[in-house]
């Protein structure tokens, strides 16, 4: 992204974001509620376009690319997408139906490599057991696994998750934590970002930040470097100590 900025009326989402994310990398994106973080993953996945500035993905510019086509390279997981899924939709069909980039299987043929790959990305999920339930009766940790493997499909280039732990109790947020940063480990893993408010839910192995307030950028580059007091509390507006404990971060307000 050169200079990218998303405006909808009088209002200014995304504020002259410069960033680059490169093939090895994995970032995790911070900010307060209202930031623009949404809104530069929606950039990044090829479902927006930039109101001034240029954003290029995967080596095509937008603006220049048949955005469909795009998409079919990236893998996304988001509540929006959650959301939207029917609630009697069978997990496995919710995981191959990635391949045609729908959601609801009707009368789509998939070949049997495609429905045996669903059912390994949902057993490397834990999923397995559950791969004849309906999406609508799983519990919320397990919907997010659900929408990983479905990320995982196509075999992206690029992996974007929007506040994947949103929601979860203390115990699925830890399994879903330790998951992706099985992810991250993984060297033919694509390039990930993950946005998140919480510093808690940085998964080991991510090693890059960029935080962001009011839809500008307030720093990015290596975690460590990020991840200090200053920037978190110019980020988050509040007077905020970061601790890191062995390949964890937690932060609290100084008094």
């Amino acid at each position: 992204m050169d200079g990218a900025t998303v405006r909808r009326g009088t209002n200014t989402l995304l504020d002259a974001v410069d960033w680059r994310v490169e093939l090895d990398e994995r970032w995790v994106v911070l900010g307060p509620n209202g930031a623009g973080k949404t809104t530069l993953l929606r950039l990044a996945g090829a479902e927006l376009h930039p109101t001034a500035g240029r954003v290029q993905i995967l080596g095509e510019r937008m603006g220049r690319v048949n955005v469909f086509e795009l998409r079919t390279r990236i893998g996304l997981t988001s509540a929006n997408l959650g959301i939207r899924i029917p609630g009697d939709e069978i997990v496995s069909d919710v995981v191959v139906s990635a391949g045609y980039a729908v959601l609801g299987r009707w009368r789509e043929d998939y070949e049997s490599f495609d429905t045996a790959r669903a059912r390994e990305l949902l057993e490397q999920l834990g999923m397995g057991a559950l791969a004849g339930r309906a999406y609508g009766t799983l519990s919320e940790g397990e919907r997010k696994r659900t929408l990983i493997a479905r990320a995982l499909m196509t075999d992206p280039e690029l992996l974007l998750f929007d506040e994947p732990a949103a929601g979860l109790d203390l115990g699925g947020r830890e399994d879903l934590v330790s998951r992706l940063s099985d992810l991250a480990a993984d060297p033919d893993a694509p390039a990930s970002v993950l946005v998140t408010h919480h510093v808690e839910e940085i998964p080991p192995g991510y090693t890059h930040g960029l935080l962001l307030r009011g839809g500008k950028v307030v720093t990015a580059g290596l975690l460590d470097d990020v991840m200090t007091d200053d920037a978190l509390s110019e980020t988050f507006g509040l007077p905020l100590a970061v601790e890191r404990r062995g390949d964890r971060f937690a932060a609290y307000r100084r008094t």
